[in-house]
């Protein structure tokens, strides 16, 4: 692990990725990407970044997705978010070196808004790598790894699993068997291994006095940091969840594990330890 731990001189978190780290076999997909997002938003874009393993430059071909993140001037309406899924189908035609693009969306004052100040702000003041239009981390302040951050990020896992549940039970009530059903849920593994690992760092994270965004690394924090009896058998979870992250399996077993088992014992610690995510409209 970094003896820096993802922090600078004084403590709080450097920014990670930048656009000189994109791999090169990733470097037509984020020009593109640049380009369209411009013809598409246009004078309603605020400004747009790049975040996960592109710019961190940990991408594997075939197998890492392009993330995206578009700050709008003002919130983004129906037709702007039916916008981003064209956005995101045409860059996935276009590029097989990339599994899937993802877009978010967000406004400017949304991101800039006291509620958000220590979630969706953070995440673009450290998480996030400049694309097109002024860098709004200009406008946030510095993060420690404390406990604000880690309730503020990820102290709403109660408030999902329900939501969980019900879009597994709509993949596997639509996904016919085998195949076709396999394809549809190793997105669902994947999203969800990522966020359970997470959770399980930043669980600890102010304990660990430091920010990392590698799967591995944050379950092996968990593992050595997380103090309760049955520590053994959450870390070997988390581990799991780790490699899943990066490698998910279409398996239906893996994801009733965590909305029935991993989420709900996870969400139960997250409350007792940093408490609950003041919660969004």
């Amino acid at each position: 692990m970094s003896a820096k731990r993802g922090l600078d001189a004084q403590g709080y978190i450097e920014r990670e990725g930048s656009l000189g780290l994109v791999p090169a076999a990733f470097r037509p997909v984020v020009a593109s990407a640049r380009d369209r997002v411009l013809d598409v938003f246009g004078g309603r874009l605020h400004s747009a970044y790049l975040y996960g393993s592109i710019p961190r430059g940990t991408a594997r071909v075939g197998r890492s997705d392009l993330d995206l993140l578009l700050v709008l001037r003002e919130e983004p309406t129906e037709a702007d978010r039916a916008d981003a899924r064209t956005l995101d189908g045409a860059l996935d035609k276009e590029f097989t070196r990339i599994d899937g693009a993802g877009t978010l969306l967000a406004g400017r004052a949304q991101v800039l808004s006291d509620l958000e100040r220590h979630d969706l702000g953070w995440f673009v003041a450290c998480l996030c790598t400049p694309l097109l239009g002024e860098d709004l981390a200009e406008e946030l302040p510095r993060y420690r790894p404390d406990a604000l951050l880690a309730r503020e990020t990820n102290g709403d896992l109660a408030l999902l699993l329900p939501r969980w549940r019900e879009r597994i039970a709509e993949v596997t009530g639509v996904a016919g068997a085998g195949g076709p059903q396999e394809a549809a849920l190793r997105p669902l593994v994947r999203y969800m291994s990522r966020h359970l690992v997470r959770t399980g760092f930043t669980l600890v994270m102010p304990r660990w006095n430091g920010w990392t965004s590698d799967l591995a690394e944050m379950a092996e924090v968990f593992a050595a940091y997380y103090p309760e009896r049955d520590r053994p058998r959450r870390a070997a979870q988390l581990r799991k969840a780790a490699v899943l992250g990066h490698e998910p399996v279409g398996d239906r077993a893996v994801l009733r594990s965590y909305v029935d088992d991993l989420g709900p014992w996870l969400a139960e610690e997250y409350a007792r330890v940093h408490g609950v995510k003041d919660p969004r409209p």
